[in-house]
């Protein structure tokens, strides 16, 4: 016990009565200190750095911050004294802006316009205040002049002054070497600006013979009366080539054969080409037979002239008609065949008697006509209708001569009219790449048939039983659309195989109904079966493209062919 109380035993007791009381059996035992397991720490130089990193600015040069600034540090200048507007509260003042404090002013847009177009032209502008100027303003006046209040002289006075002031100064070196940029901002010039006009030049000889050769062909465009825009005046003449116009019973050179009647109900596919007419020197660009009886073929051309022709007996060109001074586009016999339509790229359309060649009425609206048709039924054969290039289909009445009617609703020029439901209703196509239905005297659509898969349609033509169409499309297929009410396209037919695209060729029907034909680019002729849509035959017929192709009405096995080898075959 002694001993334990003396390993207690301070050894500097500083009194004996300290010493007794510990000693004393009453008194409790002394505890021993606590010890920390954790190294000793001197604390001292991070008590410094905190002391001096809480005072001092960011460097902004360090990647790595070792203490976590304040708001005050990370917002206060990096040089120089504080922000003389920035609040005393905070050394980062009202920060609104990452370059640092940006005032709000009002300014309205015809203000701000006025100095900004100030300041880039006289070089000073006020600010938003109003009462400084900033830039080099050479006015002492509290007010100084803007674009906007100068007066015109005073524009035009400083504009003079400041090109004098750049003449006065001596040129750079630079802007006499035209391949320099100086040398191209000094001389360009304004494509506003008027020709300067240099002294005549002697003109060669070659020069010489070529003006006055142009002036005369001038001089000769002039008396035509085709120059300044005006349309040259084209005599209509017309000449007879066959032996007389009327025979020993005093009938016409048109009149039909009495006898002339269908060989045969069926149609069959023709094998050869038993007739060629020649006599178009150029392309042949539509022919038409001799209605219900076929015994002439009437053909348009590009060489600006109609021809007619005789196909049952001679098989001679019976009259010419020339009466456009461009190429003729459409061709369309009335029903009786005694007269015919002719539309042509001089923008006319002529009304010709068959048998003398006489124009009895010419129609234009001054736009080029595609498409020329007369209305089938017996009552309205005085009644034209004509598809524009200008996206109308104009109506005449040509007893009066007058347009009756327009109907414009489509959105390119129209190719064709094909007259539908007893002639009530009339479909048309047009390069807008749709089909538009009408009823007839009505200029408002009540069909519109248009899908995105839909190509330009420049030929439609009516089955013989009058309950479908047949629409050459310019995707190299043939379409057949119902024409009764809801004009749907029958997607079980559908004709293909031949290359039409870039051409207007024409697509037709047998007399019979059973097969269908076409034209294409490649100068064939195909024909196919209307029920099972095989292809049938193909003739190659001409040496460029096949344009148009025509069955007889009366004999089922012969077919004419018409292309741009100005060629006309009877097969």
């Amino acid at each position: 016990m002694d001993l334990l109380q003396s390993s207690y035993a301070p050894d500097d007791a500083s009194s004996p009565e300290e010493a007794a009381a510990l000693s004393s059996p009453d008194s409790s035992p002394r505890r021993l200190p606590s010890k920390s397991a954790a190294p000793a720490v001197d604390d001292t130089a991070l008590a410094l750095s905190a002391a001096a990193s809480s005072s001092r600015p960011l460097d902004p040069s360090l990647h790595l911050v070792a203490f976590n600034p304040t708001a005050d540090q990370l917002w206060a200048p990096i040089v120089g004294p504080q922000h003389p507007h920035a609040p005393i509260s905070s050394a980062s003042g009202n920060r609104n802006h990452k370059l640092g404090h940006v005032e709000d002013a009002a300014v309205l847009p015809f203000l701000f316009d006025e100095q900004y177009n100030t300041f880039h032209r006289f070089g000073y502008a006020a600010d938003p205040s109003g009462l400084h100027i900033v830039g080099d303003a050479q006015t002492q006046a509290p007010e100084p002049d803007t674009v906007y209040n100068l007066a015109p002289s005073e524009h035009k006075r400083r504009r003079l002054l400041s090109k004098t002031d750049s003449q006065d100064e001596p040129l750079p070196p630079e802007a006499k070497n035209p391949a320099s940029e100086e040398w191209v901002l000094r001389n360009k010039q304004s494509p506003w600006a008027g020709k300067k006009e240099a002294p005549p030049a002697e003109l060669t000889d070659e020069q010489k013979q070529y003006a006055e050769a142009h002036a005369a062909k001038k001089a000769e465009k002039e008396a035509r009366g085709e120059g300044k825009g005006e349309r040259a005046e084209v005599v209509v003449k017309t000449t007879f080539h066959g032996k007389e116009e009327r025979d020993y019973q005093g009938r016409s050179w048109i009149t039909p054969p009495k006898d002339a009647k269908a060989t045969n109900d069926h149609c069959y596919i023709p094998k050869r080409c038993v007739h060629e007419w020649v006599g178009h020197t150029k392309g042949v660009s539509a022919i038409r037979f001799f209605p219900k009886y076929g015994h002439l073929l009437l053909s348009a051309s590009m060489d600006c002239k109609i021809k007619i022709w005789d196909v049952l007996e001679s098989r001679t060109c019976m009259r010419t008609y020339m009466g456009h001074s461009k190429a003729v586009r459409d061709i369309s016999f009335s029903n009786d065949g005694t007269k015919f339509l002719s539309a042509g790229y001089d923008r006319n359309i002529q009304y010709w008697d068959t048998e003398t060649g006489q124009v009895i009425s010419t129609f234009s609206t001054g736009k080029v006509p595609y498409v020329v048709k007369l209305n089938p039924d017996e009552d309205k054969q005085h009644i034209l209708l004509a598809g524009m290039s200008d996206k109308k289909i104009v109506q005449w009445d040509m007893k009066s001569g007058q347009i009756t009617q327009e109907y414009d609703q489509h959105l390119g020029a129209v190719n064709t009219i094909t007259f539908v439901d007893n002639n009530r209703r009339f479909v048309t196509s047009s390069d807008d790449k749709s089909l538009r239905v009408w009823e007839f005297g009505i200029p408002v659509v009540i069909k519109y048939i248009s899908e995105p898969h839909m190509h330009s349609m420049p030929s439609i033509s009516l089955h013989p039983n009058s309950n479908w169409l047949a629409a050459q499309s310019l995707d190299n297929q043939i379409l057949i659309y119902s024409t009764k009410e809801r004009f749907q396209l029958n997607k079980k037919k559908r004709f293909a195989g031949h290359i039409v695209a870039g051409y207007a060729c024409q697509v037709n029907f047998s007399p019979d109904g059973r097969f269908v034909m076409s034209g294409d680019g490649e100068g064939s002729c195909w024909f196919w079966d209307w029920k099972s849509c095989r292809r049938f035959k193909t003739l190659k017929c001409h040496n460029g493209v096949c344009i148009g192709c025509e069955w007889h009405p009366l004999e089922t096995s012969k077919v004419a062919t018409c292309g741009w080898d100005g060629v006309i075959k009877y097969w």
